[in-house]
């Protein structure tokens, strides 16, 4: 009977992984998803561009299937810092002016306890790009984010 127990919960858990499928973003329901290009190099990523969407960002977020990140649209220009709270995976962070011209960088660690250590730009910025750890090691002084449909 224990066996028969077991071999139930083994096929219900693989039938439930079978259902998400590759490729599904796990934990990121309600973000839209657009185009961007940072040094003519194409991305899909989800947005957040409401105070809830930022809030919330990829906290919790254990895989973005097929998404290469989440970009950050902030109304005017700001220079507020970012935070890796409740954050599951290490994430590269670009910052970018209005016009699309780099401001800063950092790759952040997880962080599940306070304090977290805040990441702030050495200047205004209006959007935020952030991709899994390594996803912009090549992006720096001299790069620009396009919103190809974003």
């Amino acid at each position: 009977m224990r066996f028969r127990s077991l071999l139930v919960l083994a096929v219900s858990i693989a039938l439930l992984l079978a259902a998400c499928g590759p490729g599904e973003p796990v934990g990121m329901d309600g973000f839209d998803v657009a185009a961007i290009t940072i040094d003519s190099q194409e991305m899909a990523v989800a947005i957040a561009d409401t105070p809830a969407l930022r809030s919330q960002g990829l906290m919790g977020v254990t895989d973005l299937g097929g998404l290469d990140g989440m970009l950050f649209v902030f109304e005017e220009s700001t220079d507020g810092g970012f935070w890796m709270k409740d954050t599951l995976i290490a994430l590269d962070i670009a910052f970018f002016a209005a016009g699309g011209a780099f401001v800063d960088g950092f790759t952040m660690e997880p962080c599940a306890e306070d304090p977290c250590p805040v990441y702030h730009p050495q200047g205004p910025y209006r959007y935020a790009v952030e991709t899994p750890g390594g996803g912009l090691s090549l992006v720096g002084e001299g790069s620009v984010l396009e919103l190809t449909d974003a």
